[in-house]
């Protein structure tokens, strides 16, 4: 077996070619051929004989050279790797001691629609542990269908956290697709309103668009990229505060007390909506409405709306839905 790290110079090629077609040659037969003199012929097959390609002379002949250079190429591939992990680990140790010295390391401005929609798919399809979302009212960047990255995430085991507003609740289809995104894995949950728009991936990177809601129309959107630092930290912890009193979008509740549909009822009157808009999503009157939240207030053993919202704290039937199906097709978050 060859030790030589290099492969074949194009003399070593064009003779090895040689010897294939002839079956074998000695250096005199092969120098005419070849159209070199008698010693450089001797010293290709030579180096051709030592790689393993050929046979001693003084006839050489040609021999596979799959089996002879195999493992020259298993050790150049191993020494490209190690090469490509020594060079990502001096990146990222670039990048930390870079990041210390100056700011625009820490926080990098995404401008255009495109150009952020493109950073909030890569988000997520590196992400690795979780995924954070503050999910505001009219999105700007992407709406929750064109998100498939979501989907893929999800299935090598990305947890999935969501606060949406609740105005957002109320646009037409906009609950049913927060709901299959549930029933995909995420964990889903609602305030009337939130602070900012914002995406974290690993609490390592954060997305947040810089131009207010009231801004918007002026120009394109504009956002930080926000990478490990302390402000990165608060974001997060802006997150965790705002997960801590938000309500679950969808309560699960044991099937022997509640009715199926009275579980997402109960999750959207908790959530603050109005019986009107209630009955909107889910298809039927607002009476209707009006008499399955009465038959919770009996079951629950109260006669006001405030003791229903209380005892379904108490019986933990707000807590997150655990025997939704899996698989299912899901909507995502809108940053």
């Amino acid at each position: 077996m060859p030790t030589d790290p290099e492969l074949l110079t194009a003399a070593e090629q064009h003779a090895y070619r040689l010897l294939v077609r002839l079956a074998g040659a000695g250096p005199d037969e092969l120098a005419r051929l070849a159209g070199t003199s008698a010693p450089e012929a001797a010293a290709v097959l030579e180096s051709l004989r030592a790689k393993g390609l050929v046979t001693p002379g003084p006839t050489f002949q040609a021999l596979p050279p799959d089996v002879a250079l195999g493992d020259t190429l298993l050790r150049r591939q191993q020494s490209l790797e190690s090469a490509r992990q020594v060079v990502a680990a001096l990146s990222e140790d670039y990048r930390s001691t870079t990041r210390r010295r100056s700011a625009e390391h820490l926080v990098e401005i995404v401008v255009g629609t495109q150009a952020l929609r493109r950073r909030l798919r890569e988000m997520q399809d590196t992400a690795r542990e979780e995924i954070l979302w503050f999910c505001r009212a009219n999105p700007i960047a992407m709406q929750g269908p064109e998100n498939d990255e979501e989907g893929s995430a999800l299935a090598r085991g990305v947890r999935y956290r969501a606060i949406y507003e609740r105005e957002l609740l109320e646009k037409p289809g906009e609950l049913d697709s927060i709901v299959e995104s549930i029933n995909a894995g995420e964990e889903s949950r609602t305030l009337p309103t939130l602070p900012v728009r914002l995406a974290i991936a690993d609490r390592a990177l954060a997305i947040c668009p810089l131009v207010p809601d009231e801004s918007r129309g002026v120009g394109e959107p504009t956002a930080a990229l926000i990478r490990s630092s302390e402000l990165l930290d608060a974001l997060v912890a802006l997150f965790e505060s705002y997960w801590e009193r938000a309500t679950p979008v969808l309560a699960d509740a044991p099937r022997a007390e509640l009715l199926e549909s009275e579980v997402l009822l109960l999750s959207l009157f908790v959530s603050g909506m109005p019986d009107k808009s209630i009955a909107t999503h889910l298809g039927v009157s607002k009476r209707t409405v009006q008499r399955r939240l009465d038959r919770l207030m009996a079951l629950a053993g109260v006669d006001t709306r405030t003791g229903l919202a209380f005892q379904a704290a108490r019986r933990g039937w707000l807590s997150a839905p655990a025997d939704l199906a899996p698989g299912a097709e899901r909507g995502q978050p809108r940053p």
